[in-house]
């Protein structure tokens, strides 16, 4: 956040006027032309680069435009920069102003005469925004030129970020014999880095000593002397600049192995020839290992792997600063991509990584401070457990199994740990199954950490659906918020002092979820919430008690906005289970699914937006089942035959009603038989008279006007397969009118509802007054898909095709 008087001068800034400006620039110009530019000019041009920063981007806040210096301003700046008289504060503020001022057609740089490697990292940091790769490419030609050369008395290390920059932006603007001298490069640098400390820069004062001391050595992290090579772990408190290029040399290691480690490249200039390096000379011979030199590319990756595995030795002394101990995991982590990254490019190495990372894995699993390190170690694994025939179960399931349980709430380790699940869930569903069985533990992430993790969850939740864990993901979606619930409590009571962690009567009942925790009563059931691995709950009411005493939290924003999560992977979990399911995979999934709607966590909003989902996924497994309506006659007779169904849950039961009317017949099923359609239509008769009856001094129960008409269609199609029950429906659409007009419903709808009730009921009355053209209308072949919609779709189609039989156009011959 900036402070007030920051926040102050960037409105000033962006709000800077045209003539403001060119006078401002004008007294920037004197200063720079001056006879030597001090520190008003810096002032100067501390504040113009601020402003062109500042109005660089449109604003809505501020009303500001586009900062457009003066082309001759332009050039004096980059004539400034070049100078070698200029003050180094000066060009360093010259170059910031170009390159904030990028794409700027103005400029006239060029970075081929430049010796000096600061002025070249400076020009070419300019050239680089200009986001042309033109200039990229010039640029990396000219760094790898000055770097062939020996550098005397300049420093390579202003370089190697510029070349970081050059491979980042066009790898290919470098040819293979460039590569190989940097290659060769890089290598010396990471292994042949000096052991003695560098010298503090005398200060010239009065106490400076006039005697010349030795060189410290080199200490690792916990103190002791270091006896092995140089590494980004070594400490001292001056350094050398071999060691300097050693620190930069490992930082851009992975991205030129990834660049320029596996591959030939096509020679962009093939006369270019590299010239023989003389500016480093290594300490030891460098030879293969049958004592042959090996090739650049080669050697980089050898050296590349022993430097690695330096850096995991080093990380496990224990470091003096806590800094010391960030750093330490940090370089673990990148000193084991990069070794996946060799084994990749040279499978000969992989027998020799897998051992070694064998061992540092059984010493870091146990400490949580390097659960990210045990990412890229299982990613290597995975890349290689093949080939080198390892086992790699345990890794993977201490991974899958401890660090979900134990981290979840670590936001940073949660989005990795989920974009590697995610970017690895092929190569786990084809190496292991213990993927699919941790998705309890995954979906604690989720619970914990949503909705920043839901886009990865999408892409992850295919993976871990097959018909044997279909079921119980549909449970754990339904029950998130009550998972998130569950981790808070679980949280809180890992932090209770250990004087109250005590377990309170156990004859009593908690007053509270923290005693609840650890209660017998409720204590299996947290225990399967929380639970690591795939464990289906035989009674599907044992969460009921659970789910009522979590409802206090039903309030917190962590629990609200997880239950948001839940309708998206509810719609993409029937989506995909679509795929693979069989008839009794679907018709499980229906029962569930109506059993479920009545023990869902109490939140208004979520169970809205369930339903809702419920409810169109219904109907889509109707679709691919017809014949579950008969099959599972009994469990949605009682569904919906319950009025509290039609009033609480109205999207499921007028999506399930529809399915009732639409494939209770024997077209799709030929056990359906005229008992059965007589069953059903009793039912939903009952229920509908329940809802429309207009008793005396009693309140007319209020239902959506979608589900009235949907019973009066299913009803209808009922009768119409069953045509001794067309007067009973006509009978009862007839007194719809009557229903519509009394004042105790007109209070309750709109006056667009109740029209649209009586229309339909005139339609559906007027058609089974011919019970032939009604069955016909009703009952269509299963292979027609024009007549399986929703009812409010197809009917007004049904009842044109109707009228056109039944009136011919004018003229025509009766048939």
């Amino acid at each position: 956040m900036f402070t007030a008087a920051a926040e102050s001068f960037l409105r000033q800034a962006r709000a800077i006027q045209e003539d403001e400006l060119r006078r401002f620039t004008a007294r920037v110009s004197a200063l720079l032309q001056g006879p030597e530019a001090g520190p008003e000019a810096v002032d100067g041009l501390q504040r113009l680069h601020l402003t062109v920063a500042a109005t660089k981007y449109p604003r809505s806040d501020v009303y500001c435009d586009s900062c457009r210096l003066d082309g001759k301003f332009v050039e004096l700046l980059q004539t400034v920069l070049c100078s070698p008289k200029s003050p180094e504060q000066i060009q360093v503020l010259c170059a910031a102003i170009l390159r904030e001022m990028s794409p700027c057609n103005d400029l006239i740089l060029s970075c081929d005469e430049i010796q000096d490697t600061k002025l070249l990292s400076l020009v070419s940091s300019v050239l680089l925004a200009q986001e042309n790769k033109g200039e990229v490419a010039a640029v990396g030609q000219r760094v790898v030129k000055v770097l062939e050369r020996r550098l005397e008395g300049q420093s390579a290390r202003f370089l190697l970020p510029v070349l970081a920059n050059v491979i980042s932006l066009s790898p290919e603007s470098l040819t293979e014999e460039q590569t190989n001298v940097v290659s060769k490069k890089l290598a010396d640098w990471l292994r042949y880095a000096s052991m003695q400390q560098g010298m503090a820069q005398p200060s010239g004062g009065f106490f400076s000593s006039p005697r010349t001391k030795q060189p410290a050595p080199i200490t690792e992290v916990d103190g002791a002397v270091a006896t092995d090579f140089f590494t980004v772990l070594s400490v001292a408190q001056h350094y050398t600049e071999d060691q300097w290029l050693n620190v930069q040399t490992f930082s851009m290691l992975r991205n030129w192995l990834l660049c320029y480690g596996g591959k030939q490249l096509n020679t962009l200039n093939p006369d270019d020839k590299a010239g023989v390096d003389m500016s480093v000379t290594p300490m030891v011979p460098t030879t293969g290992r049958a004592g042959q030199q090996l090739p650049p590319r080669e050697r980089l990756r050898d050296k590349a792997l022993e430097y690695c595995q330096r850096l995991a030795e080093q990380s496990n002394r224990r470091p003096l600063k806590k800094e010391d101990g960030d750093l330490q995991k940090a370089c673990l982590i990148e000193a084991v991509k990069i070794m996946d990254i060799i084994c990749k490019q040279d499978s000969s190495y992989v027998c020799r990584a897998v051992s070694f990372l064998k061992v540092l894995h059984s010493r870091i699993c146990g400490d949580a401070t390097y659960a990210r390190a045990l990412l890229p170690i299982a990613q290597f694994f995975l890349n290689h457990s093949k080939l080198a025939a390892v086992d790699s179960d345990a890794i993977y399931k201490h991974l899958l199994t401890d660090i979900p349980a134990q981290l979840f709430h670590n936001p940073s380790l949660a989005f990795e740990f989920v974009q590697f699940c995610k970017d690895n869930s092929q190569l786990f569903t084809d190496s292991s199954s213990i993927f699919r069985q941790s998705f309890p533990n995954l979906f604690k992430f989720l619970a914990w950490n949503s909705p920043p993790l839901i886009s990865e969850f999408v892409d992850l939740l295919p993976f871990l659906l097959d018909p044997g864990t279909a079921i119980e993901i549909f449970h754990l979606l339904l029950d998130l918020p009550c998972l998130t619930a569950a981790l808070d409590i679980q949280l809180r009571a890992a932090a209770l002092p250990a004087s109250e962690k005590a377990v309170g009567d156990p004859a009593g009942k908690p007053a509270t979820c923290l005693e609840a925790f650890r209660h017998p009563l409720y204590r299996d059931t947290f225990q399967y919430l929380l639970r690591t691995k795939a464990a289906p709950l035989d009674a599907l009411d044992s969460l009921v008690p659970l789910r009522q005493l979590l409802g206090s939290l039903a309030g917190s924003p962590r629990v609200v906005q997880c239950a948001e999560t839940v309708p998206v992977l509810l719609e993409l979990f029937f989506r995909v289970v679509a795929e693979f399911a069989d008839g009794s995979l679907i018709n499980q999934l229906v029962v569930l699914l109506l059993q479920r709607s009545d023990q869902l966590y109490e939140i208004p909003a979520f169970k809205e937006d369930v339903y809702r989902v419920l409810g169109s996924q219904l109907a889509v497994l109707c679709r691919l089942r017809p014949a579950l309506v008969v099959e599972l006659s009994t469990e949605i007779l009682e569904f919906s035959g319950a009025v509290s169904n039609i009033q609480s849950k109205e999207a499921i039961f007028s999506h399930m009603a529809w399915a009732v009317g639409e494939y209770l017949s024997v077209c799709y099923d030929r056990r359906c038989t005229v008992e059965q359609i007589t069953r059903f239509f009793e039912s939903l008769e009952a229920v509908l008279f329940e809802i429309t009856q207009l008793r005396p001094q009693a309140s007319t129960p209020s239902c959506a006007p979608r589900a009235i008409s949907v019973l009066m269609a299913t009803l209808t199609k009922l009768a119409a397969r069953s045509q001794d029950l067309i007067p009973r429906v006509s009978m009862f659409l007839s007194k719809m009118r009557t229903f519509v007009q009394s004042p105790a419903v007109t209070s309750v709808y709109s006056e667009e509802d109740l029209e649209e009730i009586l229309i339909r009921a005139t339609e559906l009355m007027n058609l089974l007054k011919t019970p032939s053209v009604a069955q016909f209308v009703f009952t269509p072949p299963p292979a027609s898909t024009q007549f399986q919609r929703e009812v409010n779709d197809s009917l007004p189609l049904a009842l044109r095709m109707v009228t056109q039989f039944l009136e011919p156009a004018p003229g025509s011959m009766p048939v």
